[in-house]
């Protein structure tokens, strides 16, 4: 008795201190192996992937660094996002930034404040450098990213509301585009995804996101970033949560809801939309030059998507060399239905029933979330 006593004292111990180190210094668990380092990180109440933070975007903060005008491109995850930072980047410019001396990479000339870039880092420790960091080629991050000759600033997200405070009374005047793309077309992007990623980063984040070949499948055919980005899993929310928060939101005139196989199947069209909303006029040649830019041909020839990590204070990141997705990994081919064409009946039929549970409750948002097109207005 005296023994089952000492192990259930061990084991009460061993949890009060894994909850004090959650509460007051969970990055500690970033250098544990992986899978444990996650474990204890959602064990103890922190959201996924454990390098975001919502903190830039909050009411009484969002102010204090934005100004009138400024875009936030907050797409989903893995649904274009570096594809229309760049070209909303190319109409603010009209195309004309042909050296790209303006876009040395895209986590420079387009910021993302949901990362926090170094480990046991924060929005707060961080903010002021993105104004004074030096760049490899001795300009400050600021004279990239916030340069004179922009009609607006452009920043990088992943959320959407409420994190994103859309609707916020009062304050500075903001524009938000969104963009959906079918979950099976997600899902075959996140299995190249995970193993994108540099080991420089995966040491930063306890192995996250683990480094698993693109064919790996379990018994069921799921590759597991496929089967975290089922309901109830640890990435749940990067696609059926940001695909429901966005979906009222759709006509409100500070935003534009796009799907990603509308902009692939009419890329000229929905520059000429994007351009309108934000206010640019663009003459028919520069329109050209700028859906030119846009194309997936010439981003990969541009190969400016490194994501250096300019912030990051720790010792084993070297800022000029390091990064967080390998060269080459950011920019795809991205064809839509490549989901339906890669996996298994079975896995299909699984995400299948994943849409009707997450998103049937509205047979509009089903269908537009699935096929893209036209969305009806929100309903009084």
């Amino acid at each position: 008795m005296a023994t089952i006593k000492k192990i259930g004292s061990a084991v009460v111990g061993i949890a009060m201190l894994i909850g004090a180190v959650g509460k007051f210094v969970p990055h500690w668990f970033m250098t544990m192996p992986f899978p444990l380092s996650i474990i204890l990180w959602i064990s103890t109440g922190h959201g996924m992937p454990p390098y975001f933070s919502t903190d830039a975007w909050k009411e009484d903060e969002i102010d204090t660094w934005t100004r009138d005008g400024d875009l936030v491109v907050a797409t989903g995850a893995k649904s274009g996002t570096t594809f229309m930072l760049y070209c909303t980047h190319q109409i603010r410019t009209k195309g004309k930034d042909t050296d790209d001396e303006l876009f040395p990479d895209v986590s420079i000339a387009t910021p993302w404040p949901d990362l926090i870039q170094s480990r046991g880092g924060s929005w707060a420790e961080q903010k002021e450098r993105y104004n004074t960091t030096i760049i490899p080629d001795g300009r400050t991050m600021k004279e990239v990213w916030d340069h004179p000759s922009y009609p607006f600033r452009i920043f990088k997200s992943h959320f959407g509301p409420p994190e994103l405070p859309v609707r916020k009374k009062g304050g500075k005047k903001i524009k938000y585009l969104a963009m959906v793309r079918n979950v099976l077309d997600v899902a075959a992007s996140m299995t190249d995804f995970y193993s994108a990623h540099t080991d420089e980063f995966r040491h930063l984040w306890g192995g996250f996101p683990p480094d698993v070949p693109p064919d790996v499948r379990d018994a069921d055919g799921f590759h597991p970033a496929m089967k975290d980005m089922l309901p109830g899993n640890p990435l749940e929310g990067i696609y059926w949560g940001y695909v429901n928060s966005w979906w009222p939101y759709r006509n409100d005139p500070n935003v534009i809801l796009l799907h990603y196989s509308d902009v692939r199947k009419d890329l000229k069209g929905s520059v000429a939309k994007i351009a309108k909303f934000l206010d640019v006029k663009l003459s028919s040649s520069e329109l050209n030059t700028v859906v030119n830019r846009c194309s997936m041909e010439h981003m990969k020839k541009a190969n400016k998507f490194h994501y250096y990590m300019p912030l990051n204070t720790d010792s084993t990141w070297n800022n000029n060399e390091h990064f967080i997705v390998k060269s080459g990994k950011m920019v795809n081919k991205g064809h839509v239905g490549k989901g339906k064409d890669k996996f298994s009946p079975e896995v299909v039929a699984k995400f299948r029933e994943a849409e009707e549970k997450m998103l049937g409750h509205d047979p509009a948002l089903l269908k537009w979330a699935r096929e893209g097109g036209g969305f009806p207005p929100v309903e009084s």
